[in-house]
């Protein structure tokens, strides 16, 4: 199996896609898994819309997930020469021929059939039979030329998918593609063709939005003469709630968005892993959901990844981060959350005071971003400082809350300043008030919600001085 060589091919027309990075940890992880070799290769075909900055984002952004290749990158633009070296082979061959038509007249005869009756869409075959003299006579007036295959008309077109089984198609369902743009260009399904051959992959596993591309890319190989078929594997569409498509709507899709909302690598590569692929039980049978890169590359088996939609469950992402945060000790904890500190807080951030917030913080926390936000009350200034609406709602509608607000206030203001001397449970008790009633009203006043970080430990990092202050602000708003 050392043999088996896989390929990860984005396009660098943007951010990478979790879609796609999905797809590149499952060709790391069958590599990796056979002792095969992953070869990076950059899909620029696309000239107009790639860029050099998505090049080096997708390249940083694999590297960040803990995602490495033995070969490349390559780049297909590097091999233009190549594949229209083949489109000229293809042509001569009879394989292809040239087409003149305007993407207009394509549409335009189109319409004209669908008023007649039912109509297939896509290309006509308008050129497919042009006289020599014909062709001259476009070319001589200026026409735009581009390079169509041939596609078979009668019979189908079968591959079998490690995943999804036997798959087929008539060949009446599939026009006459473009293979060289009028640009000059080479499209996507030749220069797939061409360098997966060229370069000896093996596997191909990709999304299964591409499963239909794969007739046209064996019907290449086939007129190139090549005979041997790469295993292809295509992977479980992603989705989103209501099970469409996963897409922006949802929530976070490119891989930077989920750095910057402060997701660890390891928990979005463990979470990505279990998209449409489920780890063999523990030994106790018992299911596995935690699991590190080398692990899942152990366990790797195309056949335990699953046809059906892969739901993407950002609850379920949430928790999984969080138990990696908690995994962490906490000085490492803090460390990787300071960055998105500095970033909220600026020159008001305290690191003696965020380390304080951010060790309460780690066992509740789902992200490094939002255990950041967590600590906003310590650093916001004091004349900006507000109860949020429907926590002021909930601190007005509390029982007593002026009793509740005065005591605490009186305790605060003379207390020992340590963790048991500003437990406000005995203050409570006093006044036969239940903490889970009371307390509440005290975050409210304390932290702006009335819910958020541990309190009593929060008071302390606030300080005494501020901690009086805002219990009393929130009095004489009750009173």
């Amino acid at each position: 199996m050392s043999s088996v060589r896989v390929r990860f091919a984005p396009s660098p027309t943007g951010f990478l896609h979790v879609g796609s990075a999905r797809t590149a940890l499952f060709n790391w992880l069958y590599a990796r898994h056979v002792g095969g070799t992953l070869v990076l290769r950059i899909e620029d075909t696309d000239v107009e819309r790639s860029r050099h900055e998505w090049t080096e984002g997708i390249q940083t952004t694999l590297r960040w997930l803990g995602l490495d290749w033995d070969e490349g990158p390559y780049f297909q633009s590097q091999q233009f020469d190549r594949h229209l070296q083949v489109a000229q082979q293809l042509l001569e061959g009879g394989a292809a021929y040239e087409c003149f038509c305007t993407e207009e007249e394509i549409n335009a005869r189109y319409e004209a059939r669908k008023a007649a009756g039912p109509a297939d869409p896509g290309y006509d075959g308008h050129c497919r039979d042009l006289s020599v003299e014909e062709r001259a006579r476009l070319a001589g007036e200026g026409r735009p030329r581009s390079i169509r295959f041939r596609t078979r008309d009668e019979g189908v077109s079968t591959f079998t998918d490690v995943i999804r089984g036997e798959v087929t198609v008539p060949w009446s369902t599939i026009p006459d593609f473009v293979i060289v743009r009028t640009s000059g260009a080479p499209v996507f399904y030749l220069a797939n063709a061409v360098d997966d051959a060229d370069t000896g992959i093996t596997h191909v596993i990709r999304g299964e939005d591409l499963t239909d591309t794969t007739h046209r890319m064996l019907a290449l190989r086939d007129a190139l003469g090549v005979s041997d078929r790469p295993t292809f594997a295509h992977l479980p569409l992603l989705v989103g709630a209501g099970r469409s498509k996963l897409s922006k709507r949802h929530g976070a899709i490119a891989m930077e968005d989920f750095a910057d909302k402060g997701y660890l690598p390891g928990a979005l590569v463990n979470y990505l892993g279990l998209l449409g692929f489920s780890m063999p039980p523990a030994e106790d049978g018992t299911s596995r959901e935690i699991a590190s890169l080398d692990e899942m590359a152990e366990a790797f088996d195309l056949a335990r990844v699953s046809p059906s939609p892969a739901f993407f469950d950002y609850d379920k992402l949430n928790w999984m981060n969080g138990e990696y945060i908690r995994a962490l000790p906490t000085e490492e904890f803090v460390g990787q959350a300071l960055p998105f500190g500095e970033a909220r807080y600026g020159d008001r951030l305290d690191r003696v005071a965020f380390a304080g917030a951010m060790a309460i913080a780690q066992e509740r926390a789902t992200t490094l971003a939002s255990a950041a936000d967590s600590a906003w009350f310590l650093f916001v200034p004091e004349e900006d400082f507000a109860i949020a609406d429907e926590s002021l709602e909930r601190l007005r509608s509390t029982e007593r809350v002026g009793e509740i607000l005065a005591a605490v206030a009186d305790h605060l203001e003379s207390c020992e300043w340590t963790i048991e001397g500003v437990d406000l449970r005995p203050v409570l008790e006093k006044l036969e008030i239940k903490p889970r009633k009371g307390l509440p009203a005290v975050y409210a006043a304390v932290e702006g919600t009335h819910a958020g970080l541990p309190l009593f430990d929060s008071i302390l990092l606030l300080g005494r001085e501020r901690a009086v202050r805002r219990i009393r602000a929130a009095l004489a708003l009750v009173t």
